[in-house]
């Protein structure tokens, strides 16, 4: 038989239970609430492109990524192990974007003896504030064609053709490099009404199927080759003889980007492969190159170069040769020199992995071969490949280039996250897709900031390395300042390394060559 104290027990435990329900009810509503609002928040919010596409869910990116910095050093790889940029590198970019604090305390976490790493030479007096000078101007094409450009800016926008890049993501960089005062590569693509909606300088490059500047039946169309020089802030034209993710071998934008605007900028079919043939019908020889560089440059009025990845360097003789024999207007305005590392595009690994020279070492031999032959100063120099910060830029101001390009740092810039997905048409950030609903993480008007902070702060800090060495702005930095980690871990001089060539002198004796140095 129950007694009262059995009874209130009783009671006592089923209120509990009930105050237990409600409690647990109230909590799951309130939780419902809370991701509700979270998911609001998520979507509508417009700086991170991760959880605007992946609300809520994204927020675990953030905390994931925090959380790996305590245990990376543990368990996984530490931050200059991952490829194919570490976090390292990554993150300076990042903050550099946001435009945040990018010193960094208690030591460098890079080792200071490894292999090809470039150490520079501070000097005993670095240059005061009150003598710091603002980067000196280079002229590209003065003399040789109607419309020279000139810009003081040393670090600009490389090829990223919209198709492998989404249309948010061309005009965030549009409107970023017009924000910088730099310019912007098409990539071989075609010109978008993208590329210019910002505004900025561009660089049209002619790719191996000529997409923008084709007729009907896909020939070179110099009818459309003049419609394109006339868009004002088109500044210069690129011919791409080769890429670094894949030398040899033509672009490839998988069917599954060639969305129907971007086959009617290309000119072609929709929902198919589009692969360029490998290597210009065209330009089969250097004479035939140095033709269709004239062809490009008579049209259009405008400087006219080449961007290659260099591989063997003969073809450099025989082609400098003939440009001193043909003369010098017939002469590229401006080489970009691609590393054989990869890029943004798509690319059989073979290629990718195997084949060509990086930047490291086909800089300074082009650039000593240019010596060699008394072109320096005609034929400006741009780097390309894998230099995405600072320290990189500044090695190859030093190594003689006048312009240095980047594509994945301004990806980075854009919210890029090294996912590996630019072939897929699924990046998670809206940067390589044509995805709506990824598309709409990317908010161009953001984005666009980041993009002129990256170049500005980047610039920024390779005039501090100049300073520290002792000079008053970038362009002075010299073979001199700097020294290269050799394989035994010592250091030698790259002037001792690659020291000035001796010119052709006894070839052209009694030639004007434009003799001139960086």
């Amino acid at each position: 038989m129950d007694t009262p104290d059995s009874d209130r027990l009783q009671d006592f435990t089923l209120r509990v239970l009930e105050y237990s329900v409600l409690a647990f009810l109230a909590l799951l509503i309130a939780g419902a609430i809370f991701i509700a609002y979270l998911y609001i928040v998520d979507v509508r919010q417009t700086q991170h492109a991760v959880r605007r596409n992946y609300p809520v869910i994204g927020r675990f990116r953030y905390v994931f990524e925090h959380l790996g910095e305590f245990f990376r050093q543990y368990f996984f790889a530490m931050d200059r192990e991952e490829l194919p940029f570490n976090r390292a590198q990554r993150s300076w970019v990042y903050r550099a974007a946001k435009n945040i604090d990018t010193t960094i305390a208690f030591g460098s976490t890079h080792p200071l003896n490894q292999a090809n790493d470039v150490i520079f030479l501070n000097s005993a007096f670095p240059t005061l504030k009150e003598d710091f000078v603002p980067a000196s101007a280079v002229t590209i094409g003065e003399g040789y064609c109607e419309k020279p450009y000139t810009s003081d800016k040393v670090f600009h926008v490389s090829g990223m053709s919209f198709g492998a890049i989404s249309a948010p993501a061309a005009k965030a960089l549009s409107a970023g490099a017009a924000q910088a005062g730099i310019w912007l590569n098409t990539g071989e693509g075609g010109l978008s009404p993208y590329h210019l909606s910002g505004g900025c300088d561009i660089v049209f490059q002619i790719g191996t199927a000529k997409y923008g500047v084709r007729d009907e039946n896909g020939i070179f169309s110099d009818d459309k080759l003049r419609q394109v020089a006339a868009n004002e802030t088109v500044r210069m034209f690129e011919i791409k003889l080769s890429q670094g993710a894949k030398p040899g071998k033509g672009g490839i934008l998988p069917a599954a980007k060639v969305t129907a605007e971007i086959a009617a900028i290309r000119g072609i079919p929709q929902g198919s492969d589009s692969i360029s043939p490998n290597g210009h019908v065209e330009a089969r020889n250097v004479d035939q190159l140095l033709d269709l560089i004239c062809r490009v440059r008579r049209v259009t009025g405008k400087p006219t170069g080449f961007k290659a990845v260099m591989g063997g360097l003969d073809w450099l003789d025989e082609l400098f040769k003939r440009i001193h024999e043909r003369g010098l207007d017939c002469a590229p305005d401006f080489i970009t020199i691609d590393s054989a590392d990869g890029g943004t595009g798509a690319a059989p690994q073979s290629l990718m992995d195997y084949v060509g020279l990086p930047i490291k070492r086909s800089l300074p031999l082009v650039v000593d071969k240019l010596g060699e032959w008394q072109l320096r100063s005609r034929i400006r120099v741009i780097a390309s490949g894998k230099l995405i910060n600072p320290a990189d830029v500044a090695w190859a101001v030093c190594m003689g280039a006048d312009f240095v390009v980047s594509a994945r740092g301004f990806m980075f810039a854009l919210g890029c996250i090294q996912a590996l997905q630019c072939n897929k048409n699924t990046c998670p950030t809206g940067v390589t897709t044509h995805d709506p609903e990824l598309q709409r993480g990317l908010v161009p008007e953001d984005k666009a900031l980041r993009v002129a902070n990256y170049a500005n702060n980047l610039m920024q800090e390779v005039g501090v390395i100049a300073h520290s060495c002792g000079v008053r702005e970038a362009r002075e930095l010299q073979r001199c300042h700097a020294q290269l980690i050799n394989d035994r871990g010592i250091p030698e001089p790259l002037d001792v390394l690659y020291p000035e060539p001796e010119p052709r002198a006894d070839l052209f004796a009694n030639r004007d060559n434009h003799n001139g140095s960086k």
